[in-house]
């Protein structure tokens, strides 16, 4: 059964193929990327922005989880009908860069193309009508009163970040006593914006698409607080890429200005250095 569910995937994946070569009636140039859908925002995003430099060019995404994109890979490549140049998978972007490094390990995708696209910082935000708020993370020590929403740092991975966070900053004893836990980033937000907190700790990309209602203050791993590392997120090129010099320059791409510019308009950070 697995087997054939993954047949299908692949079958899937060469329809994108297939579809993409023709667009309103013209010959274009498909690229095609296996990703996480957590990160469905940043790739198509990203997508769009390549092809209007490359209007020949038609980026599709085919979603899967970190697992069953590692399946599909590898079940591409253990048919024996695809060799060097001939697979329909140029890109691969995992929800997470251990997967990229055993994928790399296990060759099923290029040594060496690994690119790093975006990073997910921590944001510290406030309802947006809120004027008098702290300033950057370390305020919310040295004997502040701020009630602080964050989210479960047991069965989330957005509060292990943030115990850490406070870990790095020293803060955590002093802020123990005025924690509100939540459940998950929807819970904080809650919390904040029915009074319970003043303020709140979420993922950049949250804090962006719930811009109408909350203000960010402070970003972890931003300017104001580099020591402390975010989540980054890389796509690297797939070992039996159709076109590599394709995925080459969309891999170049995803290292210039333009770039940078895009992920931050969604609440991420550029890797480290641009």
């Amino acid at each position: 059964m697995r087997s054939r569910g993954r047949l299908r995937i692949v079958v899937t994946i060469t329809a994108l193929l297939i579809s993409a070569s023709v667009f309103a009636g013209q010959a274009t140039e498909p690229l095609v990327i296996a990703a996480s859908p957590g990160l469905r925002a940043p790739i198509e995003a990203l997508g769009r922005a390549f092809e209007r430099t490359h209007p020949s060019v038609r980026v599709r995404v085919h979603y899967d989880t970190g697992l069953e994109l590692r399946q599909t890979v590898a079940a591409l490549q253990n048919t024996g009908k695809h060799f060097i140049g001939t697979g329909p998978i140029h890109l691969i972007a995992p929800g997470g860069d251990e997967l990229i490094t055993r994928l790399e390990q296990k060759y099923y995708v290029l040594p060496g193309t690994q690119r790093p696209y975006a990073a997910v910082p921590l944001t510290l935000v406030v309802p947006a009508a809120l004027v008098e708020a702290p300033a950057s993370f370390e305020e919310l020590g040295r004997g502040a009163r701020y009630r602080i929403a964050i989210a479960d740092p047991v069965l989330t991975d957005l509060g292990r970040q943030t115990r850490r966070l406070f870990d790095a900053l020293g803060i955590g004893d002093d802020a123990k006593g005025r924690l509100d836990v939540a459940s998950d980033a929807r819970g904080v937000l809650d919390h904040l914006l029915y009074g319970r907190a003043d303020v709140g700790i979420i993922f950049g990309p949250d804090a962006v698409r719930e811009q109408e209602r909350v203000r960010v203050v402070a970003t972890a791993g931003g300017p104001n607080l580099p020591s402390v590392r975010a989540t980054v997120h890389s796509m690297a090129m797939e070992r039996y890429c159709p076109n590599r010099p394709l995925c080459e320059e969309f891999l170049s791409f995803l290292e210039s200005p333009e770039a940078a510019m895009v992920v931050k308009s969604l609440g991420y950070l550029p890797p480290e250095g641009r």
